[in-house]
């Protein structure tokens, strides 16, 4: 890249450079975008203008609107752009952050937050934001040229804020434009409430928005971890650390600072700052002082050493949106497991085969996406990576305070049965407890062991082990252990042992945490985040699936409830009030159904409810009252005893799909509302 692209101002992330060119690239086709990068007038490539780490001038970002302009043939283009960035790649995490917001009213309130991750040339301002209507005035700063163009994308990107919420986009009207002299542009929104009945929202996008965004970040963070530990060098894990950050957290700089690991002068990498400030920044982010609110900052820490701290840093004024910590420390603690593996293989350069058996485990890891898969790879590659004859994974049980076997490799049938038979309570097992207390690895030999870790090695036939805590973030995930059969020739058990252990346990802890992560964003996904109902999607999925074994002696069947009064529950007691109501509901609709039924939470106050294998048609409205029961008794809250009744509609399934079962179901439900008939 050439010093006329280095030497940009950073005035505009490349979260919008980036969307822009993947909307010319879909609608143009691939060609149209060198046109596009040659009408500009830039040197700059593709995939530099579509890197989230990089920000460009606010002349840069103009030339590029006039070019797609140009090159589409369509005055229109960056309205189009700015009304597709939720399918052209607006920030994944930006997305869950409004999406957690709950409303579009809630969104254009923080608005003005989130423009300070596109761009530092402007100011945005909310002078209204009701329930379907919004007022914003946005104006350039002095000293930069106003352009209609920049003005119709933002049109286009605030019709969006809806569709996040999977609603039909904004209608925007725009009478002042600061091209027309006036002071400021000021936009008038006005958007659609959201229906209560499910089938009327098809006209949404197809894929929910949040959806879309949990699944572009879990890809952007199992890239990531494959990245991190394939690269080979510490310069490489830096650069990249820094580049995977940017898709987390969108900020005007990032600065990464760690020890080197042979001591000496540390290694620092930063994007979006001077060079001069950088070394005394630098000093700063590694002695632990304070960046304040301005910035986001995270350690780069393993169980076995702390490398150094990431930090993202935003203008004086500014601020981070929600938590953004949390998903920058899932970066950070990949490129600890990164830098951890290659101080490991600097240290076993003469061992060929073992580090090869490494960074195999690394790149298995990377794609194991649940905690079976993962403690199967490293139990298999552990014979490999520190020469013993046995080795498993043990998880530990908080609840019941115990480890329990979750994989193993190189046991007899009798010894696998022995294993898998035993579950190690923490008070039966001192050594157990000494590692809960210091964290620290055990040597274990059968000889001089508590009574009950002598019976299960004498049981395993392994007369020495060695055993090193899964540890995150100071929390025990449980024990890799590498064990020699009895009669073999034990190497030296020597810290050299131990460290190989513990690097493989440092890799099997961060990938425990990617596939817990994995798990809860599958939960996210498909549960309604109030209740820990399944959602529309989980539902109507589950509903599918049993479709096919309904029939006779079988018999399906769908309850579909709406609550009474439930707005006045709001409007009297306030939304908190309700909210615990309809969690009390769902309790309530759990404790009533059979344990083979599935209990969901729709939208608003609307729950259903999937009855499978009815022997008897009529034993649906049997389940039915006995769900209108349920609400017999007043919901407390507030203090206060609240008289809440319900609708119940019945539907048997005798033909059709998931959805119009459900929708016969709501359709009697109304019929039972209009009747009068309450509970």
């Amino acid at each position: 890249m050439d010093t006329s692209v280095r030497d940009e101002a950073r005035e505009t992330s490349g979260a919008t450079t980036g969307g822009l060119l993947r909307y010319v690239r879909h609608v143009g086709g691939e060609d149209a975008v060198p046109e596009l990068l040659r009408r500009a007038g830039t040197s700059a490539t593709a995939a530099e203008l579509e890197d989230q780490s990089r920000w460009w001038s606010y002349a840069t970002r103009i030339r590029l609107f006039e070019a797609a302009t140009d090159v589409l043939d369509d005055p229109a283009t960056m309205f189009g752009v700015g009304a597709n960035v939720l399918r052209t790649g607006l920030a994944h995490s930006l997305v869950i952050l409004l999406r957690a917001m709950g409303s579009p009213r809630q969104v254009f309130r923080q608005l003005p937050r989130a423009v300070q991750k596109f761009s530092t040339t402007s100011t945005m301002e909310i002078l209204e934001a009701g329930h379907t209507t919004a007022t914003i005035r946005y104006r350039l700063h002095d000293g930069y040229p106003h352009s209609r163009l920049d003005c119709l994308y933002t049109r286009g990107l605030l019709t969006t804020v809806p569709q996040i919420f999977s609603l039909p986009a904004a209608r925007i009207v725009h009478d002042e434009c600061q091209s027309d002299g006036h002071e400021a542009c000021v936009y008038h929104l006005e958007w659609s409430p959201r229906s209560r009945l499910p089938w009327r929202r098809r006209g949404s996008a197809s894929v929910d928005p949040e959806l879309h965004a949990l699944r572009g970040q879990l890809q952007i963070l199992q890239s990531a971890a494959t990245d991190l530990v394939a690269s080979d060098d510490v310069e490489t894990v830096l650069r990249r650390i820094v580049d995977r950050a940017a898709q987390a957290v969108l900020a005007p700089a990032y600065l990464l600072a760690v020890e080197r690991p042979g001591g000496g002068a540390p290694l620092v990498h930063s994007a979006g700052m001077s060079a001069a400030m950088v070394p005394a920044m630098a000093q700063r982010l590694l002695a632990g002082e304070s960046f304040g609110s301005a910035a986001v900052v995270v350690d780069i820490a393993s169980s076995r050493r702390t490398h150094g701290r990431l930090a993202a840093l935003y203008r004086p004024g500014d601020e981070p949106m929600g938590d953004e910590s949390t998903m920058l420390a899932a970066y950070a603690g990949h490129a600890a497991a990164a830098l951890d593996l290659i101080i490991a293989l600097e240290d076993a350069r003469q061992e060929a085969d073992r580090a090869g058996a490494l960074l195999a485990l690394a790149h298995e890891l990377a794609a194991a996406t649940d905690a079976a898969a993962v403690t199967e790879v490293v139990s298999d590659a552990l014979p490999g990576i520190v020469g013993c004859s046995t080795a498993g994974i043990l998880l530990w049980d908080p609840s019941a305070g115990a480890l329990r076997s979750h994989a193993s490799v190189g046991l007899t049938d009798e010894g696998y049965e022995v294993l898998t038979g035993t579950v190690l309570q923490v008070e039966d097992v001192p050594e157990l407890v000494g590692m809960l207390t210091d964290r620290e690895p055990r040597i274990i030999r059968s000889a001089s062991s508590s009574p009950a870790l002598r019976e299960l090695l004498e049981g395993v036939g392994t007369s020495d082990v060695v055993a090193v805590p899964l540890l995150a973030d100071g929390a025990f995930l449980g024990v890799a252990t590498a064990g020699w059969h009895d009669g073999e020739s034990v190497p030296e058990l020597d810290g050299d042992v131990v460290a190989r252990l513990r690097g493989v346990g440092d890799q099997a802890t961060s990938a425990l945490q990617k596939a817990r992560l994995l798990e809860t964003v599958r939960h996210q996904a498909t549960h309604d985040a109030l209740t820990g109902l399944p959602n529309r999607v989980l539902f109507l999925d589950r509903l599918e699936e049993l479709l096919p074994a309904a029939g006779t002696g079988a018999h399906l069947s769908v309850l579909f409830c709406d609550l009474d009064r439930f707005k006045q529950v709001n409007d009297t007691l306030g939304h908190a009030a309700g909210d615990e109501l309809l969690r009390q509901v769902a309790a309530r609709l759990r404790a009533a159904v059979r344990p083979g039924d599935t209990v969901g939470r729709l939208s608003g106050d609307e729950f259903a409810i999937i009855l499978p294998g009815l022997t008897d048609p009529a034993d649906a409205q049997s389940l039915a009252q006995r769900v209108g029961d349920c609400f017999a008794e007043p919901f407390r809250l507030e203090g206060r005893d609240v008289a809440v009744g319900t609708s119940v509609g019945v539907a048997i399934h005798e033909a059709g799909d998931a959805e119009q079962l459900l929708r016969a179901a709501d359709a009697a439900m109304y019929r039972h509302k209009e009747s009068g008939r309450a509970g």
